[in-house]
């Protein structure tokens, strides 16, 4: 069978995904073209020899509609004839791209690949798409009669269903900084970060390298001291357990961020030269509760680990996407996972989450820990909207 593997990742730097954030004001498809350039420049990669470009959006609307992957790649200078798609499986839509990348590529449909992603919360806002219409429709209404619930209210009944209090919930986020600001201090992220220049609006231009959304000085005893994002009087009365705990300091920020990773056959980085990172070891994805939403992370790794014949405790790191911070410790509950090696880089909390973009954000991100380590295998999982989750697992070659 034909292997999958690795050969870069790379980002940009997290911009905060409101006006005025360090990324704001270069438009999405740019952002894209840039880290796509980027991959082939550092791994001095003719783009000719890129079968497919598959990009990973959740706002597809304004600015980052009519296929911003295809126009990423046309602004990237490729050649005309490198085609390209945007793939939407909210927030796992590029870990999915990987998926559909390294599945090809397994398949003999492709030889070259570059799974990427993309979002500008910025400047396309979170719900742009549905223009204020009803994307659900009479059936899904009828078959959940209550109606479902946003994901800072699923991450709520989540708390309250497994008993996170605010403390715990709070630790975990301030855990999250200080694990992100202690591996930029160090330069554990030199590798996958990308220098973005910026123009400002007085004409000049500056290079932003480092993370804005990561708070070095962030505190439990600060972070409590916020108040919830979510409070809903009618959902209240609807769900009792919900105590109000999940606020902007244990949820991810609004980011704005790109992500890509080169990804071929074994036989064609010997063939170009080009020393593979990893190879992909196995894939799953799963649906979930939609009302909950957020806990197929579980369900995906068993599947993983089932189909892979490993155990978790032979996966060396373990990446679970900080959307909310419950979901990674419901995952470390339920599967009774070492927190030592969950997120040990920092997550989302603390790295942002610009959404299309932040499954091959933990790819690198997974990567470079088992590189920084020695570790072997390493585990990658993201929760998503409307109630589905993937998982990943590579081997560090």
């Amino acid at each position: 069978m034909t292997t999958a593997v690795i050969v870069d990742v790379v980002r940009t730097p997290s911009g905060k995904g409101k006006p005025g954030g360090q990324l704001s004001g270069v438009h999405p498809a740019d952002l894209l073209s840039r880290v796509l350039r980027g991959l082939l420049d550092r791994n001095d990669l003719d783009a000719a020899l890129v079968d497919d470009v598959i990009g990973g959006c959740v706002g597809q609307a304004g600015e980052q509609a009519v296929n911003i992957t295809r126009n990423a790649v046309l602004g990237a200078g490729f050649p005309e004839s490198v085609p390209a798609t945007t793939v939407d499986r909210q927030c796992g839509s590029s870990q999915q791209s990987a998926h559909f990348a390294a599945q090809g590529v397994i398949a003999g449909a492709y030889d070259v690949v570059i799974a990427c992603g993309v979002e500008s919360m910025s400047r396309v806002p979170m719900g742009s798409p549905v223009a204020g219409q009803d994307p659900f429709g009479p059936a899904v209404a009828a078959r959940y009669p209550e109606g479902l619930v946003g994901q800072g209210v699923s991450a709520e009944i989540i708390a309250g269903r497994w008993k996170l209090d605010r403390a715990a919930l709070d630790e975990f986020s301030a855990r999250s900084h200080a694990r992100a600001a202690a591996t930029a201090a160090a330069g554990g992220f030199d590798r996958e970060i990308l220098p973005v220049t910026v123009t400002g609006e007085d004409g000049t231009e500056h290079t932003v390298s480092t993370d804005e959304t990561v708070r070095a000085n962030t505190t439990v005893e600060g972070l409590s001291g916020l108040k919830p994002s979510f409070y809903d009087e009618r959902l209240a009365e609807r769900f009792p357990e919900i105590a109000w705990r999940i606020t902007p300091g244990n949820s991810s920020p609004l980011t704005d961020g790109a992500s890509a990773a080169l990804i071929m056959s074994e036989e064609k980085a010997n063939a170009l030269g080009l020393t593979p990172r990893a190879r992909f070891h196995s894939f799953a994805v799963t649906g979930s509760d939609p009302l909950l939403m957020l806990t197929g992370v579980v369900p995906a790794t068993q599947k993983i680990l089932a189909r892979s014949g490993l155990a978790l405790d032979d996966i060396d790191a373990y990446e679970v996407n900080e959307a909310f911070a419950p979901v990674p410790l419901l995952w470390q509950h339920e599967l009774n996972a070492d927190p030592e090696r969950l997120n040990p880089r920092g997550g989302a909390i603390a790295l942002g989450h610009p959404l299309g973009a932040s499954g091959t954000r933990l790819l690198g991100t997974l990567l470079g820990q088992l590189e920084a380590s020695g570790g072997r295998y390493g585990l990658q999982t993201m929760c998503e909207g409307g109630g589905m989750a993937n998982a990943t697992i590579i081997e560090r070659l």
